[in-house]
Formats: structure tokens, C-alpha cells, sequence
């Protein structure tokens, strides 16, 4: 099979994961895929094969050399976003993209247009696996899971590359933040790994944010509004007051690169009781933590007017992998001179996000993201290029390569 046809028959699982389960998998979906993609890796021929009760699937391409070589590791996971349906996927393929406008839904009106998203433009004359527009695509990250056991059968195929013990794993829940919560660092045993869960060719990613969720609870005080006055404590009116407090320019629409910010994500309130809920990012370690200490600062301000009306929880979710890889560079030297024997310009930059990598890093694992090709995640409007995947295969491809090498 190649790479496409892989791909293809992958987005038909609806693995859509969800943060109100408290399930691992979180979803049924998940577990089904896994099962399924246990089966592919097992008529593949592959070795030290699991799959344990919460979805986490492991499997062993065996070394084909004498010599002492490193364990690399692979990982992807396969669950899509909560942000829109993944269920009942229909991808198209646009052969040759022209650079005009592509028609995902005539019926509802629904049209991928460079005017909106001029990075279609780097793809003119390249294959693309387009949505309908009714649901997201899923190349992140099936994309990369088709990318890894394309890479395997092609080692398999070609005894001729020498390469050392390979190991791939695909886990659930990462879009919920928990896909790294019961991966078994142990039990993978593998030196270092790459996730392939990055977008467009070339992009090679060690740095993410620092990351905590934020739940900001107003408590009030409801009054008949006809006899209110100095009575009624709005929560809503007061929660509006803390979000006004915040810097407004220090927000996901406002900043870019290394900018940090505040996100409100969620809003739910009536009189008596609101709930915030935030996300916090920062890249530099020392400013994540004074936003923290912000949102606390806050709170106290609000009770100062309002005794014992606000409450704010934090909860560190994640941490910039960048401590934990750069002790361990030559696992990025190898990923850049991969991609550059692959005919990829590598782009090393700074991930606006997290992945999976980044918790494996703090667990003992150095976990470095590696591009899978797709564009515009998690939503309507989300595209892969053949060309991508078929270049994220040869990277892997060459990294067996070059581990064995050197």
C-alpha cells in the first residue's frame, strides 16, 4: 500500500477524542482504531507487538545489522480534535492544484480559497487531500501514523539499509492534552524519538510552550432585581471585570513567534455563579510562571471588592521540551541532515502548542516533532499534499539510515 492508500483507509475512524470522559481512551472510537491498526502491524510482520486496555499501541521493527546501533522511536497518535466532527470523513484528492479556489461543498457553499489561506499557493501543481466540508480531515495526525508503517514496509522491502532496532507507537487522547499521561516510557525502550505530528514540509520543532488551564469561579448573589440595590452581586458583571483586567493584546489574535498569552477558552454563567476557563502559554519558563502568579493576583484584587467571591485553580499541563533535548542536539543534527537528504529544507522553530513530545521529554524520553504534511487542523478546512506525506516517509526512512551509519 502506498502512503495515500494508507491514509485513505485510516480517516474512515471516527476517533474523535473528548475531555469530559475521563476515560482512556476517552473515546470508543479510539479503541477501535487501535485494534485495527494492531492487526495491520502484526500481518506487517512486525514484533514485540501490545496493545494495553487504554489504547496505547507499540511494535518493534527488529535491527538488520551487527553492529550496536540506538533504539529510534516514532510516534503518532489517533485521535482527531474535539474542535469539529471527524465522523463520516469523505476526502477527495485534487490532482495538479491549479492555485484557484477549491469547492469543498457546493451545496453549502463552502470553498478553500487561497484569498483566506495563501499557503495553498506552495502546493500549485501538487496532489491534495481535501474535506468536504463538513468535518475535519484527520491528517493530524493519521497522516503521520501512514507515514510511519510506510517507512517501516519500506525498510522491510529494502534489507540493502542497514538500520538498527526501530520502534513505533501510536497512542490516544492527545489532542485533550493526556496522550503522554500512560504512554510506558519503560516499556517503548527506545533511546530517543521524533513525533510526526508537525504541518508543513521541513518544519522540525524541540521548543513548545509552557502550558497550565486556568478555572476562574465568581461566586454571587442573586436578589429579586426589584430590590437589588446593594444587595445582588452579579457574577457575570464581576467575571466580566476579570477578564478586562487582563492585558488585551497579550491574547492568541495578538501574538506570534515567542509571544506568550492568555486564552479564554470557555465561558458559563448565570447570577449566582460564573466559570472561567483559561489556558496559559509562555515559552520562557520565568514568564509563564509570573502569569500564573497574574491570575492569582487577580483573584485577590476581585475579593478585595467582592469578600470570597473569586477562586482560582491553576494546573500546569505541560513544560517548554527545550531543556530536555538540547543536552541530547544530535538527535536534532540527524532529524536536519534527514530531511536534507530527503530533498527538505529544514525549519526549526518554535511550536505555538504542545505535542505528546513534549511530556515524553520530561518522562525520560527526548521527543523532538517532525512535520507530517497537513495544514489547517482541526477544522473544515484542513488539507494534506501526497507529496507531504511521501516526503515525511522518506525522512523516516533516512533517519534508520542514519542512526545505522553513525
Amino acid at each position: 500500500m502506498t502512503v495515500t492508500e494508507r491514509f485513505l483507509d485510516f480517516v474512515r475512524f471516527d476517533t474523535q477524542s473528548d475531555d469530559e470522559t475521563n476515560l482512556t481512551p476517552s473515546t470508543p472510537g479510539q479503541m477501535e482504531f487501535a485494534r485495527y491498526l494492531r492487526d495491520v502491524v502484526e500481518k506487517m510482520g512486525l514484533e514485540e507487538i501490545t496493545l494495553d486496555d487504554n489504547g496505547y499501541l507499540m511494535a518493534t521493527l527488529p535491527s538488520n545489522t551487527d553492529e550496536m546501533v540506538p533504539t529510534v522511536g516514532f510516534i503518532a497518535h489517533m485521535d482527531t480534535a474535539p474542535d469539529m466532527s471527524g465522523r463520516h470523513v469523505n476526502p477527495r484528492i485534487v490532482r495538479n492544484y491549479d492555485g484557484k479556489d477549491i469547492t469543498l461543498n457546493a451545496e453549502q457553499g463552502i470553498v478553500l480559497s487561497p484569498s483566506e489561506f495563501p499557503e495553498l499557493l506552495n502546493y500549485v501543481g501538487q496532489d491534495l487531500i481535501v474535506t468536504d466540508g463538513t468535518t475535519l480531515l484527520g491528517a493530524d495526525d493519521k497522516a503521520g501514523i501512514a507515514e510511519i508503517l510506510s517507512a517501516v514496509a519500506y525498510l522491510q522491502a529494502h534489507p540493502e539499509i542497514k538500520h538498527g532496532k526501530v520502534r513505533i507507537a501510536f497512542n490516544p487522547d492527545e489532542e485533550i492534552g493526556k496522550g503522554a499521561h500512560k504512554f510506558d516510557v519503560e516499556l517503548f525502550a527506545a533511546d530517543w524519538a521524533y513525533t510526526m505530528d508537525g504541518g508543513a514540509v521541513g518544519e522540525l520543532e524541540y521548543e513548545n510552550f509552557n502550558a497550565a488551564g486556568c478555572r476562574v469561579v465568581i461566586k454571587g448573589r442573586n436578589v429579586h432585581p426589584g430590590t437589588a440595590k446593594h444587595k445582588m452581586v452579579n457574577s457575570i458583571r464581576v467575571a466580566n471585570r476579570f477578564i478586562s483586567m487582563l492585558p488585551s493584546w497579550e491574547t492568541p489574535e495578538h501574538t506570534e513567534g515567542y509571544e506568550g498569552f492568555y486564552h479564554l477558552v470557555g465561558i458559563n454563567g448565570t447570577v449566582e455563579e460564573t466559570t472561567l476557563s483559561y489556558i496559559i502559554r509562555d515559552h520562557d519558563r520565568a514568564r509563564f510562571e509570573s502569569r500564573k502568579r497574574e491570575m492569582e493576583h487577580l483573584g485577590r484584587k476581585i475579593n478585595e471588592e467582592y469578600p470570597g467571591c473569586c477562586t482560582v485553580e491553576l494546573n500546569d499541563q505541560y513544560y517548554n521540551m527545550r531543556e530536555k533535548i538540547e543536552p541530547v542536539m544530535h538527535i536534532i543534527e540527524i532529524a536536519e541532515q534527514a530531511m536534507r537528504n530527503s530533498g527538505v529544507t529544514p525549519r526549526v522553530q518554535p511550536i505555538r502548542g504542545g505535542t505528546d513530545g513534549a511530556q515524553l521529554s520530561f518522562k525520560g524520553l527526548p521527543c523532538p516533532n517532525i512535520f507530517a504534511g497537513g495544514e489547517n487542523f482541526h477544522g473544515r478546512y484542513e488539507f494534506v499534499a501526497i507529496q507531504s506525506m511521501e516526503k515525511a516517509t522518506d525522512v523516516i526512512v533516512n533517519i534508520c539510515r542514519l542512526v545505522a551509519e553513525r
